[in-house]
């Protein structure tokens, strides 16, 4: 058998399809230097923009693996990442692939394929992984179509576009045994598992509650947030593609790139976007990661439902849990947390506390706050706290990306498995449900994930996919 063929053989039965952990040798990985080709795992892109220009480069540093295509429906466009400089489109992912490999290894030369349709390159190429960053209404169905073809997955955040797509992807991938990486990274930053894990062992008492501060408002990244009327296709674009399983809706300049987050046939807004994270976070710190609250109570929001921008502005609304934890999500100008505002000092340069990030509360009057490169707490004695060797110890991953790789050989879960990436934006999913449809409330079973008592809301906890895209 071929060295490929081995490591093929070796990735497809290891310890995810037989269910116990497999060590691998660092021989795998070479004596010196980069490892082999024949040794590494082979992954594809799907989708070149915003994320992806920012997250691949994890893969392209990462030795285990080796990027070898790309598929965007886009060829190239410009001004595409978060700082308006980077490009995006498949032809733009294989030009910076390719000089990363060429300056990696002194060598000039082809070494990633660029496709416009990602059901080709799955096709072509003989792929270990996928990484997806797509527009949210694409993530159910390429996940489901990796999983069926047993293709280990990164799948960026949002998890789903619906609460049902989320469970699809989770019973999917759970079927098909490979490994699963949520898109989450804070799981993978020391701060947020410090905070969760000291809250987790008792540090603040008894915790009785959260809040979460979201970003509001509507971004503008491509600078065209007023071009919504209809308007001719760019360049060596197929729309219809990008389109996909979304609803059948005309190209307005307005919402490429990145800025179709703010429409819910594509995602659902700031709601979705940052409460993937700091939910998740909420739910991880209250260990209730594979649940999830029993109501929401209090929800009130700002949209306009015939705007093409049509997501929350600003936003509010209490989960109720059954452990009697009531964890408060606003956006920023609900000013959920002025004892934090208070303590943290701003350094000359930097922006103000802007209310977002989690606070954890226990019922002795302490608490914690994080957020990204902060932590605080009511006292800082808490923060220098060690947690003990009989105490809980949260899942530790310093690198979400090599987590992920790692995870793939020796069979282990991921730092955010599907599952739970599911239970997370399942709340944010049901925010927007009870926005949409006038609800200030909504009862949630989450074992069976249906709504209870509301018809309207619980219509809303699927969508139908455009014709032909089934699965």
């Amino acid at each position: 058998m071929s060295p490929r063929l081995s490591r093929r053989h070796f990735l497809a039965t290891s310890a995810a399809a037989f269910g116990f952990p497999t060590i691998v040798p660092s021989s795998v990985f070479g004596k010196s230097g980069r490892p082999a080709p024949s040794e590494r795992i082979t992954v594809g892109a799907i989708g070149w923009g915003t994320i992806a220009g920012d997250w691949t480069p994890s893969f392209l540093n990462n030795e285990k693996c080796q990027v070898i295509a790309v598929a965007d429906p886009m060829k190239e466009y410009g001004h595409y990442g978060y700082d308006g400089k980077e490009t995006g489109g498949r032809e733009a992912g294989r030009k910076i692939i390719d000089q990363h490999y060429a300056q990696a290894t002194n060598k000039s030369g082809k070494t990633c394929t660029a496709y416009e349709d990602f059901r080709e390159m799955m096709e072509q190429e003989d792929l270990d992984a996928v990484q997806v960053s797509t527009p949210d209404h694409w993530h159910a169905y390429m996940a489901v179509y990796a999983a069926r073809k047993g293709k280990h997955i990164y799948g960026q955040k949002p998890l789903a576009l619906t609460i049902a797509e989320g469970r699809l992807m989770a019973d999917e991938v759970a079927k098909a045994g490979v490994t699963w990486q949520t898109g989450s990274q804070q799981r993978s930053d020391i701060y947020f598992r410090m905070a969760c894990e000291l809250v987790r062992n008792g540090r603040l008492g008894k915790l009785t509650s959260v809040r979460v501060g979201l970003p509001g408002g509507h971004s503008n990244w491509n600078g065209m947030a007023d071009q919504t009327a209809v308007a001719p296709l760019p360049e060596d674009f197929n729309y219809e593609l990008w389109l996909g399983p979304a609803e059948q809706m005309d190209y307005r300049p307005a919402l490429l790139p990145l800025n179709w987050r703010h429409n819910f046939n594509f995602s659902g807004g700031m709601i979705t976007d940052f409460g993937a994270h700091h939910i998740d976070i909420a739910q991880w710190g209250m260990g209730t990661e594979q649940t999830g609250p029993l109501e929401l109570r209090n929800v009130s929001g700002t949209l306009d439902k015939e705007a093409l921008y049509n997501t929350a502005t600003a936003f509010a609304f209490e989960c109720v849990y059954e452990n009697g934890v009531i964890m408060k999500v606003a956006s920023p100008d609900h000013k959920l947390m002025p004892e934090v505002e208070a303590t943290l000092k701003t350094a000359p340069g930097k922006k103000p506390f802007d209310h977002v990030g989690v606070l954890f509360e226990g019922d002795a009057g302490k608490w914690i706050y994080v957020n990204r490169g902060k932590i605080s707490a009511s006292d800082p004695a808490i923060l220098r706290e060690k947690i003990g060797p009989e105490e809980i110890h949260l899942y530790e991953s310093k690198d979400h990306t090599d987590n992920f790789l790692s995870c793939i050989y020796d069979g282990k879960p991921t730092a955010t498995p599907v599952e739970i990436g599911h239970r997370s934006i399942t709340i944010s999913h049901l925010a927007n449900i009870a926005l949409r449809t006038d609800s200030t409330g909504l009862k949630w079973n989450p074992q069976t994930e249906q709504i209870e008592g509301n018809e309207a809301a619980s219509k809303l906890l699927s969508k139908e996919w455009r014709t032909p895209w089934v699965l």
